[in-house]
């Protein structure tokens, strides 16, 4: 799939209460073809201690206002500068990067689980397959209510439940205590989040034998594969988030070895 190197406007920059904060960019051209799962790497520029790229999952693309949307976590340097881009700044970016989820031709029950900031890419994916005729069903943790955002477009997507670490919404505890995961009826899960999180998931989906793809979060800090930041061992051997992922059918993985 071809990679550009853009450079995209800043449409609208949203802060939520929490460190999170939403990114929407444009182009005065239509923007390139995206699939959910992939990534772009953002050049964050006027910020001295950031010499390499950010890498961050693609949240949504609205096609019809040709925007990419960037949710973001604010933890370092340059993630603090990206909080403060405005309206109208220009912003580099390399993109497409990495592979996609995959989505199932026949009718199945899915669930999309997600933790803290790993919960981004699942908006887009709920929404290619609402459009492919599935009603997805979310399953979304964090450590508060406050850490919970844009829940409204989620659930204008499909299913959505919740646990938070406090029980300020939702089931108290985390994603694998949810309820709903005592139901096994699934036809598939993706799930993306900290790694803990995911094996825990992998674990879950390995005993009910329901197939499973994770977005890994491993640090891309090229994007190309050149750095070798981001190898993962797989049961092929070492593989490069950034390319061979990062998306990983989770029997591909020696989590569970």
């Amino acid at each position: 799939m071809k990679k550009y190197e853009l450079d995209l406007r800043v449409k609208e920059n949203i802060a939520f209460i929490s460190n999170y904060f939403l990114l929407k960019l444009t182009s005065d051209q239509p923007l390139p073809e995206m699939y959910p799962g992939q990534f772009v790497e953002i050049r964050v520029d006027n910020s001295p201690d950031t010499f390499l790229r950010r890498p961050i999952s693609i949240h949504f693309v609205d096609r019809e206002a040709n925007e990419l949307w960037l949710l973001i976590q604010q933890v370092g340097d340059g993630t603090r500068r990206m909080a403060k881009y405005r309206v109208g700044e220009i912003v580099n970016l390399l993109l497409p990067l990495g592979n996609s989820f995959s989505i199932p031709n026949n009718p199945e029950r899915l669930l999309l689980i997600g933790g803290g900031v790993g919960v981004a890419p699942l908006l887009f994916l709920g929404d290619e397959l609402k459009q492919a005729g599935f009603t997805p069903e979310f399953l979304l943790g964090a450590r508060s209510k406050y850490d919970l955002v844009q829940l409204s477009d989620f659930q204008r997507r499909g299913i959505v439940h919740i646990t938070t670490e406090d029980g300020s919404l939702g089931e108290k505890g985390y994603v694998t205590d949810h309820s709903v995961l005592q139901d096994n009826n699934y036809g598939r899960i993706y799930t993306c989040g900290p790694k803990p999180m995911m094996v825990a998931v992998a674990r879950y989906a390995t005993s009910r034998n329901i197939p499973c793809e994770a977005s890994l979060e491993n640090w891309m800090a090229c994007g190309i594969g050149a750095c070798l930041c981001c190898v993962e061992m797989t049961k092929e051997g070492h593989q490069c988030v950034c390319t061979d992922g990062p998306v990983f059918n989770i029997n591909e993985l020696t989590w569970l070895s």
